[in-house]
């Protein structure tokens, strides 16, 4: 069975209107629902900070105050970061049928691959844009089966990436640890730890005549304990702030960081999953690629028991990562 992609519709789309299944209502649309003339400043944190304290602080309040952050001179070489752009948009410009040979099969239950979105939301529309998932860390869950072969060079670039995406993820579960009270290894040992997954997925979004009708990917939290992104530089992503939708401002070299659910509930609340979506554009490609750093299936996520007592019982159920996915997913209560 073939699968239509939005690449393909996109191409369509230049001579035709844009089907309605991407056509979202009035109150969704980022033409009408979007603060335009206003870039939303997300705190900037210098990661490379020699005061600790400092670093620690600023991590911690942007973490309790916003759910997202950018940080700057974060040790991750630039050509590193435009090597891992530049493979990735290689294998979106590549002919359909070789990126089909990595496709997830139709009804299948996986993640990883390139794919589209073939489930409709709960209001029946779908997002503008096309994907490709696969782990990365740690080894013994890679499947470089939903690696692309093409270009040559993308198993050495995506794997040169997470090495030092490894160690940004150290520092900031570190920082985030001593911001709850916690010794500095204790929050990443209630997260995981080493065994943590490093899911990327690279978000393709194609040029769209009409932008103001459509997002590319609907309002929503991450499931992980923090996404780590890299956005190139044509605007799209959106956070919303006192209940107003506002465009994120673009900061060159810098990695966006989102608490995920599991950090809220690990943190009992203190820190907030941050509410994003992403918008696209009418001549350019936009594409982003993060990294959602989350448990194994198996592993139970609840409340810290430190951060527990009679007077901050607990806000969050422990339970199973993929029991908490699948209830999202489908949309039941927790």
């Amino acid at each position: 069975m073939e699968v239509l992609r939005v690449q393909t519709i996109a191409h369509q789309s230049k001579e035709t209107p844009i089907p309605s299944m991407f056509v979202r209502a009035e109150t969704e649309q980022p033409g009408t629902t979007t603060v335009h003339g206003v870039k939303l400043e997300v705190p900037i944190i210098d990661f490379s900070n020699p005061d600790k304290e400092i670093l620690q602080n600023e991590i911690m309040e942007a973490s309790k105050e916003w759910g997202m952050f950018q940080i700057v001179n974060h040790e991750i070489p630039n050509d590193v970061i435009k090597k891992l752009q530049s493979v990735g948009r290689e294998f979106f410009e590549l002919p359909q049928e070789e990126k089909e040979v990595i496709a997830k099969p139709v009804g299948s239950n996986s993640i990883e691959g390139y794919g589209t979105n073939l489930q409709k939301e709960m209001n029946g529309k779908k997002g503008w844009v096309d994907h490709l998932f696969h782990i990365i860390w740690p080894p013994s869950s890679v499947n470089y089966r939903v690696w692309p072969n093409k270009p040559a060079s993308y198993r050495e670039v995506n794997e040169e990436y997470g090495k030092y995406l490894r160690g940004v993820t150290d520092k900031l579960f570190k920082s985030l640890s001593i911001g709850l009270g916690l010794e500095e290894h204790e929050l990443k040992e209630a997260a995981g730890g080493d065994n943590m997954i490093y899911l990327l997925k690279i978000n393709y979004y194609p040029p769209c005549p009409s932008p103001d009708l459509v997002l590319g990917v609907p309002p929503h939290t991450d499931m992980s304990h923090v996404t780590i992104l890299v956005p190139n530089e044509v605007q799209g992503l959106q956070a919303s702030r006192d209940g107003q939708w506002y465009d994120v401002k673009y900061v060159p070299n810098a990695l966006v960081i989102h608490i995920g659910d599991q950090m809220e509930i690990l943190s009992n609340g203190k820190y907030k999953a941050v509410y994003h979506r992403t918008t696209v554009n009418k001549d350019e490609t936009r594409m982003s690629w993060p990294v959602f750093i989350e448990p194994q299936g198996e592993f139970e996520v609840g409340p810290h028991p430190k951060l527990i007592n009679k007077d901050n019982p607990p806000k969050f159920k422990t339970k199973k990562y993929k029991d908490y996915a699948y209830c999202k997913l489908n949309k039941i209560p927790q």
